[in-house]
């Protein structure tokens, strides 16, 4: 069996921009068929240009918080590439507001799309790597989940809930030749951080961050994929259950 995906088809949630996009792409350049799910046009974007570039890709309009749009997403997965065997769960939902202001309705929506939504998409894709006897799944968390963060209170919850989670599906369906691991990225350069320090939530700003990263650098996507790459390789079939911190050395 080959080390590296090829041929295996991978499903990445919030494909089409950030972490998202990154691992959508470097699974796409080591041979997997990549479904990018997303909101539509910005899935098809993400997928005409891994096409481009030579990879295998299509793209699915979902809504990660609304379990029936996921069971249709998967079930348009599969006729085209066929069964899932690598599952990214990078779709997420970020929000700055002071605990006395944060809204019932704000709570539930956050944990929706970074929670349960990640509980929906792992529930209609493991029956396939069930039956292959093989599956990778990788859910993208955070590093405030281990250190706290003031104003995200919702946020936090939901991602700390992301790294409980991870660790008992891995002891669950470790038996089933299916590894499950986290990674929660440090500060990182996306567009949602970028739009964040337009908007006054990031402090002294991007680099000030960055200069507080014992590498002295912020962050990168591909930093991401690069280890979302490597975790769902044959080689890689040894490690479960983990948390596997991609920080620069924030967090220790």
């Amino acid at each position: 069996m080959s080390a590296a995906p090829d041929g295996r088809v991978a499903v990445v949630t919030g494909g089409a921009s950030g972490i998202g996009l990154a691992v959508a792409e470097r699974l796409a350049r080591d041979g997997a068929q990549v479904a990018v799910l997303d909101l539509d046009a910005a899935a098809r974007a993400a997928s005409d240009k891994i096409e481009a570039d030579g990879g295998a890709a299509m793209p699915v309009a979902v809504d990660v918080g609304d379990r029936a749009s996921i069971d249709r997403a998967m079930g348009d997965v599969r006729s085209r590439f066929g069964p899932i065997a690598i599952l990214v769960n990078s779709a997420g939902k970020e929000g700055f507001r002071r605990f006395l202001n944060i809204t019932a309705g704000e709570w539930d929506r956050i944990l929706a799309v970074n929670l349960t939504g990640t509980f929906h998409c792992c529930r209609a894709a493991v029956p396939d790597m069930v039956e292959a006897g093989w599956g990778r799944i990788m859910n993208i968390s955070s590093s405030s989940a281990q250190g706290g963060q003031p104003f995200m209170t919702h946020y936090v919850a939901s991602k700390a809930a992301v790294i409980g989670f991870t660790k008992a599906l891995a002891l669950e369906l470790g038996p089933e030749g299916i590894t499950v691991n986290t990674i929660p990225p440090g500060f990182i350069d996306t567009p949602m951080t970028r739009r964040n320090e337009q908007r006054g939530f990031l402090g002294p700003g991007v680099d000030h961050h960055a200069s507080l990263t014992p590498v002295r650098r912020a962050a990168r996507p591909e930093d991401i994929a690069a280890a979302c790459a490597f975790l769902v390789r044959d080689e890689a079939g040894f490690i479960t259950g983990q948390t596997i911190g991609v920080n620069g050395g924030r967090n220790t």
